[in-house]
C-alpha cells in the first residue's frame, strides 16, 4: 500500500485581519495556519493512478504538488487542486491586480501527469461513497493530469465520471478547515490561498 501526505498553510477570517494589520503597521506578518493531510492510495485497484499522483508528491520527475494551491474549494463538496502549471505565481506579483485577475481565470486549466499531458480513465470500480476521497479532476473521458479533488460529502453523482484512486487517512480536521475557506463559487475568501508548502510519499 501507497501512503503519500500533504503539508499544507491557510488562512481564515481572524488570521486574515491580523495579518492585514500588521501589514498596514509595518509589523511582523503572522504565519499561516498549517496541518498535514495523510493518505492511502488504491495502488492494487488503479495503480497507473496511484503512481502519477505518487510521484507527483515527491518530485521526483522535475515537477509536481510542491508549492502549488487548492484553487477550488467548494463547501459541501470538495477541495480541489493539483494545478501546478498555471495556479503559481509568486506573492509578489499577486500583489499586482491584474496579474491577480488573470491567474484567477488561469486556475483550474493546468497541470500534466507523469504521463504526458492526459492519460486514460482507468477504471471506476471505486464509487463516491464517503468524504474523505480522493479523485481525478478532469475536462471529459480520458482527460486526467495531475488535478485531484478530496471529497468532504458523498458524492455519487461523480461515479463513473471521476476515478477514485485514494482517501484521507489522517488529517480530516485538516480537510474541514481548508472547506471553510471556500465559498458556492469555489474561490477562496482568504489572503492565502490553501498552499501545499511541502509533500511526499511512501510504499509499505
Amino acid at each position: 500500500m501507497t501512503k503519500a501526505w500533504f503539508d499544507v498553510e491557510w488562512s481564515d477570517a481572524r488570521l486574515d485581519q491580523s495579518r492585514k494589520q500588521a501589514r498596514a503597521q509595518g509589523e511582523t506578518i503572522p504565519s499561516p495556519h498549517r496541518g498535514r493531510i495523510e493518505f492511502k492510495l488504491y495502488d492494487d485497484v488503479v495503480p497507473k493512478t496511484a503512481e502519477n499522483f505518487r510521484a507527483l508528491c515527491t518530485g521526483e520527475k522535475g515537477f509536481g504538488f510542491k508549492e502549488s494551491k487548492f484553487h477550488r474549494i467548494i463547501p459541501q463538496f470538495m477541495l480541489q487542486g493539483g494545478d501546478f502549471t498555471r495556479g503559481n505565481v509568486s506573492a509578489r506579483l499577486m500583489q499586482d491586480k491584474l496579474v491577480k485577475m488573470l491567474m484567477c481565470l488561469r486556475q483550474g486549466t493546468g497541470g500534466k501527469s507523469i504521463y504526458g499531458e492526459k492519460f486514460k480513465d482507468e477504471n471506476f470500480q471505486i464509487k463516491h461513497s464517503k468524504p474523505g476521497l480522493l479523485s481525478m479532476a478532469n475536462a471529459g473521458p480520458n482527460t486526467n493530469g495531475s488535478q485531484f479533488f478530496i471529497t468532504t460529502v458523498v458524492t455519487s453523482w461523480l461515479d463513473g465520471k471521476h476515478v477514485v484512486f485514494g482517501e484521507v487517512t489522517n488529517g480530516m480536521d485538516v480537510v474541514k478547515a481548508l472547506e471553510a475557506t471556500g465559498s458556492g463559487s469555489g474561490q477562496v475568501k482568504f489572503d492565502v490561498k490553501p498552499t501545499i508548502v511541502d509533500c511526499g510519499a511512501d510504499s509499505k
